[in-house]
């Protein structure tokens, strides 16, 4: 009989286990649900449109010609050598910024720290649309930069930075460098918070110089924080679309033309071709996924 008892112990906890995961899948399901359905879904839908082709939504499966299509796509190699170009300027610019800005941040003795702070976060809350048109007018033939530039001498005419296939690129850059700056510089003064000041009081004592302690300490010790920022940064540079579409929209000639928006205009302004667009929207995911990879291996993350 003491066998029996010490059934009914075990059954009601078995019981309220079951009760409990339940209870904690009624408050997730209809989060799960509707992530499956807005994000999965279309996901999965939009794999399946890229191994089909034809206009509008008149479309048959081709197997993976859309895929051998993008390596004879003169327009798709542009617009990936263009967003390659952003990534390997933009990308580095940014994060040095960031970390040394933070750094400066951080410092106790500097004042007025709230107001530098809030100052350079706030260009990445600012409406994407309405800061590249203002970068649009500001870097105009006859914007306020080249005013500046021609009042201070420096420039004897003035410069084309939205007409100059270079200039153009530079004028990009410079305007997803000033929004994102600050994006960064928070999490590399988050995790700089964090470091143990009595760190820095016994390299100072060992005689170590700010240089020093800047690549012996501060660097190793944002080093997860710093491939976070770089793998995000590579994310979003790779579907970079709005600064692009509103300052320059690809040119002159297709010169700052990037991959989100060639699928853009194969969607909306040349003839409807989903399939193809869809193509081109995994060939992001697949650079994402070994950019991201090979992140992880030289930053020697054993996660990666």
């Amino acid at each position: 009989m003491k066998g029996v008892g010490e059934v009914k112990p075990v059954r009601s906890s078995l019981n309220i286990r079951r009760r409990n995961i339940w209870t904690g899948w009624s408050f997730i399901l209809l989060s799960v649900v509707m992530i499956f359905i807005f994000y999965f879904y279309p996901m999965l839908q939009a794999l399946i449109m890229s191994f089909q082709t034809g206009t509008g939504s008149n479309l048959e499966f081709t197997g993976l010609s859309n895929y051998q299509r993008l390596f004879d796509d003169n327009m798709f190699i542009t617009a990936v050598t263009n967003t390659f170009i952003y990534l390997l300027v933009q990308v580095p610019v940014m994060i040095l910024l960031a970390l040394f800005i933070s750094v400066l941040l951080n410092d106790s003795k500097l004042k007025f720290k709230g107001f530098f702070r809030t100052a350079i976060f706030l260009p990445c809350v600012t409406s994407l649309v309405a800061y590249s048109v203002v970068f649009k007018y500001l870097f105009a033939g006859d914007g306020l930069v080249n005013t500046l530039l021609l009042k201070l001498q420096l420039i004897d005419a003035p410069i084309g930075w939205i007409t100059d296939p270079f200039w153009a690129k530079i004028t990009i850059i410079i305007a997803i460098t000033w929004r994102w700056t600050g994006y960064n510089m928070i999490f590399y003064l988050s995790a700089l918070q964090n470091i143990d000041v009595s760190i820095y009081e016994a390299a100072r004592i060992d005689g170590a110089s700010a240089p020093r302690q800047f690549f012996g300490i501060t660097v190793p010790l944002l080093k997860p924080i710093i491939l976070f920022t770089s793998i995000t940064s590579t994310i979003g540079t790779l579907q970079l679309f709005d600064e692009v579409m509103n300052i320059t929209k690809g040119g002159p000639g297709n010169a700052t033309l990037t991959i989100s928006q060639y699928i853009y205009n194969l969607s909306f302004k040349y003839s409807a071709d989903f399939g193809y667009a869809a193509t081109v929207s995994y060939s992001i995911v697949i650079m994402i996924v070994l950019l991201s990879f090979l992140q992880f291996k030289v930053a020697g993350d054993k996660n990666g």
